[in-house]
């Protein structure tokens, strides 16, 4: 796919450093999340799921982060038919095992087999051998039987090359804390909990991440939508949002206006800033979504407009900015 020169100054300004913890994965500084490829929300068309990947290979996007539970396969099914013509060395796909589809849906099971039948499972609708990262998928009720089973067959998996690094996504990251400190990981996906709007993970998580090697994938930057456009009824974690949060994100909302910034550019570039960040994942269901990312990520952000964040008391004092 020829890439003009202007696209591919803006890969390059996005793809690098990204390496992702200790695997020597470069994963880039943001890639594709493809729950909205599976229909999250609302009906994707095939060709708009098709052209958003393809966007997003054609901006330098490496990183391609799927699930069954991404429409039920479908998310994964779309993916695979578009990157079955790239270059396997182009691309880093992650996926994720611990609930088994079904006909009436996805059943949760986190034991050894059924890790390795969810992640057999997926290789067949991505159309691939092996995927790159495999987390462990919200395992909150089940940790005990994840232990046991689920992280047990993704560390034999990536003794044998079908998986080149194991880890875990959650939207908490008091479990994810306790995850890294007991099991070889390799990465973490924490979801909406280091955000403008959240820096849950800033004093447990991450430095335990960072002290260990950990790399730290980013998701819900924008919190299910509320710092991407603040309003009352907008959603802050897949629910509307309190008049509380609502009125953080206008407040943060106002402050990038006095600096000519988007809050979506803040709000997408806020967790560079973190030491153990190697890259973040941003949802898109169409092509021209896809761009506009990439557009808030190569905007430039003054550090005093984070200074100001700080000095209006909507930002720690001690949170690190890019």
């Amino acid at each position: 796919m020829a890439r003009p020169a202007a696209v591919v100054a803006a890969m390059n300004q996005v793809s690098g450093p990204g390496v992702l913890g200790r695997t020597g994965l470069t994963v880039g500084r943001l890639g594709l999340g493809c729950a909205p490829l599976g229909n999250l929300y609302e009906a994707v068309a095939e060709q708009d799921a098709a052209g958003t990947v393809r966007a997003a290979l054609a901006g330098g996007t490496r990183l391609f982060d799927t699930a069954p539970r991404y429409g039920h396969g479908v998310s994964e099914q779309r993916l695979g038919q578009v990157l079955a013509g790239v270059p396997r060395s182009e691309v880093v796909v992650a996926t994720k095992v611990g609930y088994l589809l079904t006909d009436d849906g996805a059943e949760p099971d986190f034991s050894y087999d059924g890790t390795m039948r969810c992640l057999e499972e997926s290789l067949t609708r991505l159309g691939l051998d092996r995927v790159d990262i495999a987390h462990v998928h919200d395992p909150d009720h089940h940790e005990q039987e994840a232990l046991a089973g689920a992280f047990r067959a993704l560390v034999d998996l990536r003794e044998q090359g079908v998986v080149s690094a194991v880890g875990a996504g959650m939207n908490q990251s008091a479990m994810l804390e306790r995850i890294v400190t007991r099991v070889d990981v390799d990465c973490v996906l924490l979801a909406g909990r280091y955000t403008l709007l959240d820096q849950d993970a800033l004093t447990g998580l991450l430095p335990a991440c960072e002290a260990r090697g950990v790399g730290v994938v980013l998701g819900g930057v924008y919190n299910s939508g509320l710092l991407a456009d603040p309003r009352p009824g907008a959603k802050y974690d897949y629910r509307a949002a309190e008049p509380h949060q609502v009125a953080a994100a206008l407040a943060i909302a106002e402050i990038c206006a006095r600096h000519g910034v988007p809050l979506k550019a803040a709000a997408l570039q806020f967790g560079w800033g973190h030491p153990a960040v190697s890259t973040l994942v941003v949802g898109a269901r169409t092509a021209d979504e896809v761009r506009e990312n990439l557009a808030m990520a190569q905007t430039t952000v003054p550090a005093d407009l984070w200074a100001e964040l700080r000095a209006a008391g909507l930002l720690p004092q001690e949170v690190p900015t890019p």
